[in-house]
């Protein structure tokens, strides 16, 4: 492997049946996960997490803090400031119900995994450490399923800061794997007074680090990540402060990203539209170039 892709071993084979029509594409469920910025000398970090080895979706990658939105989150007015749910049905491509529990997804996980909470008890604050017991019981009430997040927002007198996120890029899981998310990448920046810790319980690890950085890790072969995950890391390179990443969030196109297999010339071709460096060829047989 020249570089770090996480590449399954299990798939040509499945691309195989996907071509030949073996395959039926399970449909992606919904998820959000978030690139969390803080400023450092020159250029702002990216908290990063690496997923455990045992586990059987992309072991040992690194990646952000995310997972599936809860259908809880459709049902129930969030208490909620910032940009509207209209507007955020439009900027996310899909109607008001399912932007606010995309959205609710995004804080929700950033909580659950990172410990960093966008809420706050006004319209234009934010909660300061969230570290102390009463807390880790109610984060752990949240992984648990036993409360859901407009329960704990209410408990808590807090109201969701969807102004405090930007709305990044938009990947779904290619049509020849198991599991298959739709999932939308947000940009945050760390609230003053917050700070990260390894809260889930699927990653062994945690780390800040500057976007150009894992990139050239990720090019030595030195970290092992998913697709959008280091296409995004490599679009955050260009930006100074995560200030100017947010900033530049609402200009970015959120059209899908989804992986398209073709068989070509007794190859196997695996692309990404739109992002060549992850173009795999398969010889019908054989291993990937």
């Amino acid at each position: 492997m020249a570089n770090g892709q996480w590449y399954p071993p299990e798939w040509p084979d499945r691309i195989r049946a996907l071509t030949e029509g073996r395959l039926t594409p399970v449909v992606p469920k919904r998820a959000a996960t978030v690139m969390l910025l803080k400023d450092t000398d020159g250029a702002p970090a990216v908290h990063m997490l690496r997923r455990r080895t045992s586990m059987a979706f992309a072991g040992g990658a690194y990646a952000y803090p995310g997972g599936g939105v809860d259908p809880r989150d459709d049902d129930r007015q969030i208490r909620w400031t910032g940009p509207t749910r209209a507007w955020w049905a439009s900027r996310l491509g899909v109607d008001e119900t399912s932007a606010q529990a995309i959205v609710c997804a995004a804080v929700r996980e950033t909580y659950e995994e990172a410990g960093v909470l966008l809420a706050g008890p006004t319209p234009d604050s934010v909660v300061g450490d969230t570290t102390g017991d009463d807390w880790e019981a109610d984060r752990e009430a949240l992984v648990a399923r036993d409360v859901s997040f407009a329960e704990f927002l209410d408990r808590r007198g807090l109201v969701l800061r969807s102004d405090l996120l930007g709305a990044w890029t938009r990947w779904i899981t290619p049509e020849f794997e198991p599991r298959r998310y739709d999932t939308w990448f947000f940009v945050a920046a760390l609230p003053e007074g917050q700070r990260t810790r390894n809260a889930s319980t699927e990653a062994d690890s945690t780390v800040w680090i500057r976007p150009g950085e894992a990139a050239d890790a990720y090019d030595k072969g030195d970290l092992l990540m998913m697709p959008p995950t280091i296409a995004t890391l490599r679009q955050l390179r260009s930006y100074a402060t995560a200030a100017a990443a947010l900033a530049a969030a609402p200009g970015r196109d959120l059209a899908p990203v989804l992986a398209q297999a073709r068989l070509e010339d007794g190859e196997l071709v695996l692309s990404w539209p739109g992002h060549d460096e992850f173009t795999k060829h398969i010889p019908t047989g054989g291993a990937p170039a």
